[in-house]
């Protein structure tokens, strides 16, 4: 089946190398990338996401900025420089307000992560938050608005609630994202692909169902298949 741009594939791998061969093995069943920061703390992310677009493909940049807001608008107008389709930042007003002011009139999206998908209510708690996963999400969505971010990154649970808030063009980038053939690993707030999307998300991010299996462009073709006429 022809590559869905709504699948958005993570090469969480320890190097470049190591995600080119998915790639290449990957072929033409997906078109759309996500470099995270193991890649480049591990050296070669930027060059392998420049590989990419060159190729033809939409990359995500997953570095989730979270600085002070000087730091975050040069690190965002340098990667608007650089090439790439989405960025994330961390949620909180000065982060998303220094990076929309960075990419400047560039075609980066800015994402705001609102709450990572690997945390629950009581992890929060923990973190000394006094109200619960959905409603920080929900705070941090008008807040991503507001700063005039084009969408947020949240679990495919609140999905549906990003959707209602951001209206019918906000991107909604949901990773936690593993099909019923899949095990979960870390993802405390997950679904499967086509639960994602039908909750409201515009693009559901995949790592390991694929990344990790016996046969990654099967994986892949298993997921397209899933999400196809969602």
């Amino acid at each position: 089946m022809p590559a869905d741009p709504r699948l958005i594939v993570a090469l969480d791998v320890p190097t470049a190398d190591e995600a080119r061969a998915l790639v290449q093995a990957l072929g033409q069943s997906v078109s759309f990338y996500k470099v995270g920061l193991e890649l480049f703390a591990s050296g070669g992310g930027m060059a392998l996401a420049g590989e990419l677009k060159a190729q033809g493909k939409q990359v995500f940049l997953d570095w989730k900025l979270h600085d002070i807001g000087t730091t975050v608008q040069r690190a965002a107008a340098a990667l608007a420089q650089a090439g790439g389709d989405l960025l994330t930042v961390h949620g909180e007003p000065q982060v998303m307000e220094a990076a929309v002011r960075g990419r400047g009139r560039s075609d980066l999206k800015i994402l705001a992560v609102t709450v990572l998908t690997s945390l629950g209510d009581a992890d929060l708690t923990e973190m000394g938050y006094a109200e619960t996963a959905r409603a920080l999400v929900e705070r941090r969505i008008h807040q991503a608005i507001r700063a005039g971010c084009e969408g947020v990154v949240a679990s495919p649970h609140e999905a549906a609630l990003a959707r209602k808030i951001g209206g019918p063009g906000f991107l909604v980038v949901t990773p936690g994202v593993r099909p019923d053939w899949s095990a979960k690993n870390d993802q405390a707030r997950a679904a499967t692909p086509r639960e994602a999307l039908a909750n409201g998300a515009s693009h559901i991010v995949v790592g390991r169902p694929i990344t990790a299996a016996n046969d990654p462009f099967e994986a892949a073709q298993r997921i397209v298949a899933e999400i196809a006429g969602v």
